[in-house]
């Protein structure tokens, strides 16, 4: 649990950077074993992208590795990734995802877990807080985010 906690912490301090780069503060750490490959943060508004969310972000920074090496990893998320991202776990065969919140936007856990994924929400209050604060003061770039 403590591993876990730091892990989600690391995820926690993306978002929050992201938040204060004025972007969407979604974080993401990619994990193998008991150590930090790569991290990230949703970046499509600092980088003008259309796909660059958190999880996209945390793959792309674990440089090209082997499909054996991902079979290894976890995948930790502030928020329930949506169908992009989920993809993406699927694709590269990452067997596990922990959750920070899912309250502010239910992503594709049912589909996830239909696939094998091991999916775990916790449920972070800081997480819950800091995803609801900017939903209420940026309605309309975070309908954008998610597609709508």
């Amino acid at each position: 649990m403590i591993k876990m906690d730091e892990f989600m912490k690391a995820a926690y301090k993306e978002a929050q950077q992201g938040l204060q780069e004025g972007g969407i503060p979604i974080g993401s750490v990619l994990v193998h074993g008991c150590e930090i490959i790569s991290q990230g943060r949703n970046q499509r508004i600092q980088k003008e992208s259309s796909i660059l969310h958190a999880e996209m972000d945390a793959l792309e920074n674990a440089g090209r590795k082997n499909v054996d090496f991902y079979k290894e990893c976890i995948i930790y998320t502030t928020l329930s990734p949506c169908v992009m991202c989920s993809g993406a776990i699927l694709l590269y065969g990452i067997p596990e995802v922990v959750i920070g919140e899912n309250k502010s936007f239910m992503g594709a856990e049912d589909f996830l877990r239909s696939q094998g994924v091991k999916v775990k929400v916790i449920q972070s209050p800081r997480c819950i807080e800091m995803m609801s604060n900017f939903i209420e003061k940026n309605y309309e770039l975070w309908n954008e985010d998610i597609g709508l």
